[in-house]
């Protein structure tokens, strides 16, 4: 088996639409409502400049997406980070998000930002222990915060500080400066490495 784990290009648009489509449209782990078109994850994308996207491929599909984006647009917000992952169901359990989510803390950490929250609609019992792994902590709890397939859904948010907050923070850097930075390619391979580790355990 090759893993690759990479930045997302728009060739890879429509297969992350496929992967994230049967979550939009059979559960309520997403929001969303109807899935994305092509054109609205390019606008997505290029809007990306300050946030890595990565996705993760097995022998040469992507089977797996992770991505980071901001809690609010506000200044004061911009050293906070919301997390999202998704992995085709049918390569679930093969340690692709385990390294998505290894390369892209790691990524997240070196360009400068804080603290990292996911948010996890209930019950979720895989999510919560996949982000419990990581260190990530409950910080809150909104009941019934989201309608969806006709019943109302309960929200939690998970935090993990991804370094001590500094009294006088540097701006993050963007990614196309990361990309350029050594621990960039290191911690795609750290991201790589453990989704061959769990795969041959």
């Amino acid at each position: 088996m090759t893993v690759r784990l990479r930045p997302v290009t728009e060739s890879d648009l429509p297969a992350i639409r496929d992967i994230y489509e049967p979550f939009v449209e059979e559960t309520a782990i997403t929001f969303a409502y109807d899935p994305p078109s092509v054109t609205d994850l390019e606008t997505k994308l290029r809007k990306k400049t300050h946030h890595p996207w990565l996705v993760c491929e097995l022998d040469g599909d992507v089977v797996g997406y992770a991505y980071a984006g901001p809690i609010r647009e506000r200044d004061a917000y911009q050293w906070a980070v919301e997390t999202s992952i998704y992995v085709d169901p049918e390569f679930q359990r093969r340690g692709v998000a385990r390294g998505l989510y290894t390369a892209l803390l790691g990524i997240l950490e070196q360009m400068g930002y804080v603290t990292a929250y996911a948010v996890i609609t209930t019950p979720n019992p895989a999510s919560i222990a996949f982000h419990e792994s990581f260190g990530f902590e409950r910080v809150g709890r909104f009941d019934h915060m989201g309608y969806k397939h006709d019943e109302w859904h309960d929200v939690e948010w998970w935090a993990l500080d991804l370094q001590s907050h500094p009294d006088d923070p540097d701006d993050p850097l963007s990614v196309a400066t990361a990309q350029t930075r050594e621990w960039w390619d290191d911690a795609i391979a750290r991201g790589a490495a453990s989704v061959c580790d769990t795969a041959q355990n």
